[in-house]
């Protein structure tokens, strides 16, 4: 008998979920992906588009190309979930599955910041990263302010790392002395759970002379000053603002009733959810693991082997380990790399530190190359 499997979302884990159930189950599943966007883009190529590095199209995958057999994808946007009910329906079509997974992610909530819209750039969407592309190269003096404004935040690295590709890009337009670089933060240090990490972090940014604002928030930006205004009061004058947006639960899968805390709360070791046959992997999650791909990846795989098993009839495989990586971008065609383990030590994640290079750099697109290929078929 076959098994309906509907998959929200197609970034990391419902890409690696759907792929995986179809490899190893074939005609034994029956899964449809459904995501509103029509392309999957990985995080860390907004970046490249915001320093020009590459045009937005290239680095769109459409879902129209997904070839993977027994995956059928709807480019629709999601109205309702019922997850006791497993049905959801979008703005086409009603779907019901024997199991549902949700994996969409986090929203960003521009307007929970006051100002940001108005008075300041956000670098989060590749929308953002564009607009930025456009701005950055006639910024030439002043004060650049890279800001979050609500925590928890995709891919903890990135705040670094723009500050680290913008004080690159200045350098190499030979207007770097005439702009100061902040980096405001809500964390004590750039990657806490790594220590070695947050040091080579910190001391290349005293190296490039990019100041460290740590423990605060971007509570708004002030459009009558350009000022960015911290959770305590304090107000920094800026001249070019990157933030990073407040992220929460997309909205229907608030309304569903399935969120404590603003996230789903999950099983840390299955991904199951309080509803039967309902699993949430990935940033929409309160698992305890950063909201990052490799992150959501690993979830999906779990998820995909306890379906496997079930269906095979095999006994129950591992659970979640809580452990991934992040990339990070150091400039000078360098990219360093931190291993991540939240559960193994509960309530005090660590982190190896593996120091920048170019071999990390071919690693990292590698990681990339595989993944559209074995995404996307090529």
């Amino acid at each position: 008998m076959t098994t309906s499997v509907l998959v929200l979302g197609a970034g990391f884990g419902g890409l690696e979920l759907s792929t995986r159930l179809s490899e190893e189950l074939g005609a034994d599943v029956d899964v449809t992906l459904i995501d509103q966007a029509d392309a999957f883009v990985f995080g860390f190529s907004k970046l490249d588009v915001m320093f020009g590095k590459r045009e937005p199209d290239a680095v769109r995958l459409r879902y129209e190309d997904i070839t993977t057999p027994h995956v059928r994808f709807r480019q629709e946007s999601i109205t309702s979930i019922d997850p006791e009910a497993r049905r959801v329906a979008t703005d086409l079509e009603t779907y019901e599955a024997d199991v549902l997974v949700v994996a969409l992610g986090a929203d960003y909530d521009l307007a929970a910041t006051p100002g940001l819209a108005e008075a300041g750039n956000e670098f989060y969407t590749v929308a953002g990263a564009e607009v930025l592309r456009d701005r950055i190269p006639s910024f030439q003096i002043g004060t650049a302010i890279v800001g979050v404004c609500g925590a928890p935040f995709k891919c903890p690295p990135a705040p670094s790392e723009a500050a680290l590709l913008l004080d690159e890009h200045l350098r190499g337009r030979g207007v770097r002395d005439d702009v100061r670089i902040q980096v405001v933060i809500p964390f004590g240090t750039p990657i806490p759970p790594s220590p070695d990490t947050s040091a080579a972090i910190l001391e290349t940014f005293a190296e490039r002379g990019i100041e460290f604002v740590p423990d605060h928030l971007v509570a708004s930006l002030d459009a009558a000053t350009n000022e960015a205004v911290l959770d305590d009061g304090t107000r920094l004058p800026y001249d070019l603002f990157l933030g990073i947006p407040v992220h929460r639960a997309p909205a229907v899968v608030e309304a569903s009733g399935m969120t404590d805390g603003g996230w789903i709360p999950v099983d840390p070791g299955t991904l199951a959810t309080r509803s039967p046959g309902v699993y949430a992997v990935g940033d929409v999650t309160s698992v305890g693991t950063p909201k990052a791909g490799m992150f959501a990846e690993g979830a999906a795989r779990v998820v995909a082997d306890r379906l496997i098993a079930r269906i095979h009839g095999a006994s129950e495989p591992p659970g979640y380990d809580g452990k991934g990586a992040c990339y990070i971008e150091f400039g000078g065609d360098e990219v360093a790399r931190v291993d991540v383990d939240f559960f193994s030590t509960p309530g005090r994640p660590t982190g190896t530190f593996v120091a920048p290079s170019m071999a990390t750099a071919a690693e990292k697109a590698a990681f990339a190359s595989t993944r559209r290929a074995r995404w996307f078929g090529g």
